[in-house]
């Protein structure tokens, strides 16, 4: 078995992996890069007019034979959460590659096609399940669900040729899934002879992060405090997040108010989870109808998408009328909109990585919020895992070897990590 990380051993993001046995070829994850050659915010408006020979030049896309024509020889591509810098470009592979990922991950990413204009048409999608083995070409793979930031999130057991490759993806154990990581630790795969693991958090400051019933119960307290309004500036993909927004309010007595884009999110994942849909009954609960992203559904003849929350709708005239009693999603393409919600003061929750404030967009966001007298609050913890449960997870499954990715910190793993370390570098081949 052969192991090939095309990107991915020096940076966070812009995952991609191929393993080749005998016959058979897979990829794991195709993501978009978080950062680019010099380390800046990777910004792909630049590049979207390419061609696919101007984009593999550039470094955008991983130079993988024949993974963009026709003839395509590749069996399959996994993809193990939806978060762009897994998926990111998909859109390019060849369709002749089946895409084998949770259907809760496609239906995020069809809603991702509607409200963020991405363009990743699956053609040949393959469901698989939780710790049910897949055959893909030679390779046995076996999907193991994760605790992360990411609804619907796994790592892959992949074996052929008589070895095992295991691929962590990204995970923690400090989210509401946490039982799924413990479950985990107790039931790993052994007798594995390579770990690839991620290192988000390797290099930034060693402490226990906090759990997201930690983080609903600070939520909790600003809230049953507050006598303004709270905007909440989050991921709508971020469901332990959201539920916790929905628990807190609950607990608090206030309304919680999500746009469009949320709303649907909830609605289709409530098929796979119990969620706070509007369309299930949850009090508390209500939708705003944003200017821009409304607009956009009735323009391209989508309207049902908006129109099957109508009965759930609340006005930024009702909410200028008790803007206390609202915790209300936001972000800076509702600008247009919250400058009709009267107030004179209100609290900004920011609940995403820090990092973001940095991009020109968010920072101007925030800004014209504090100079309208809002105070500007971070309640968050990390999709990722710390290291501690990083090193627990490894002990877990004790592999031969282990392969840092999703890092800009390898060099730190020998320091961390019991198993032995090989680093490698993009597009250098390993031989399991």
């Amino acid at each position: 078995m052969k192991l090939t990380i095309h990107r991915g051993t020096n940076e966070i993001g812009g995952i991609c992996i191929e393993i080749q046995s005998d016959k058979s070829r897979i990829l794991l994850d195709f993501g978009m890069p978080l950062v680019n050659k010099s380390g800046d915010a990777f910004n792909f408006k630049q590049f979207e007019n390419h061609s696919i020979p101007e984009l593999i030049s550039e470094g955008v896309l991983p130079d993988i034979s024949n993974a963009y024509n026709i003839d395509a020889d590749i069996d399959g591509v996994l993809i193990s959460h939806p978060h762009a810098d897994h998926f990111g470009l998909m859109k390019y592979l060849s369709k002749q590659i089946p895409v084998y990922l949770g259907k809760p991950t496609h239906e995020i990413l069809k809603l991702n096609n509607v409200f963020i204009y991405q363009e990743n048409n699956i053609e040949k999608p393959i469901y698989f399940e939780k710790s049910k083995p897949i055959k893909i070409g030679e390779f046995t793979v076996t999907p193991y669900w994760n605790d992360h930031s990411a609804f619907d999130a796994y790592s892959f057991l992949i074996e052929a040729d008589g070895k095992s490759v295991f691929y962590s993806g990204d995970f923690r154990g400090h989210g509401r899934k946490a039982k799924a990581y413990k479950w985990f630790t107790y039931n790993a795969p052994k007798n594995v002879d390579c770990l690839l693991i991620e290192g988000t958090t390797i290099g930034r400051e060693a402490k226990k992060f906090k759990t997201e019933d930690e983080i609903e119960l600070e939520l909790v307290e600003l809230f049953k405090n507050s006598d303004c309004i709270n905007y909440v500036y989050t991921s709508s993909q971020n469901i332990d997040r959201i539920v916790s927004l929905y628990r807190a309010c609950l607990q608090s007595g206030k309304t919680f108010v999500i746009d469009v884009y949320t709303a649907n999110v909830l609605d289709k994942l409530s098929q796979y989870a119990k969620l706070p849909s509007p369309l299930n009954g949850y009090k508390r609960l209500k939708v705003m109808f944003p200017y821009k992203l409304t607009s956009g559904l009735f323009r391209r003849g989508m309207d049902e998408l908006a129109n099957k929350f109508s009965g759930h709708k609340i006005t930024k005239e009702q909410i200028s009328e008790n803007p206390s009693g609202y915790v209300v999603i936001t972000r800076p393409s509702m600008k247009v909109d919250l400058e009709k919600v009267s107030v004179d003061k209100g609290n900004l929750i920011y609940s995403m990585w820090n990092g973001y404030k940095q991009q020109p967009s968010t920072k101007e966001f925030v800004d014209w919020l504090k100079a309208k007298n809002f105070s500007v609050i971070d309640i968050h913890t990390s999709g990722h895992a710390d290291v501690e449960t990083l090193k627990e997870y490894a002990n877990a499954i004790n592999p031969k070897s282990i392969i840092p990715i999703h890092t800009f910190n390898k060099q730190d793993y020998q320091s961390i990590f019991s198993q032995k370390i090989i680093q490698l570098n993009d597009n250098q081949v390993l031989e399991v």
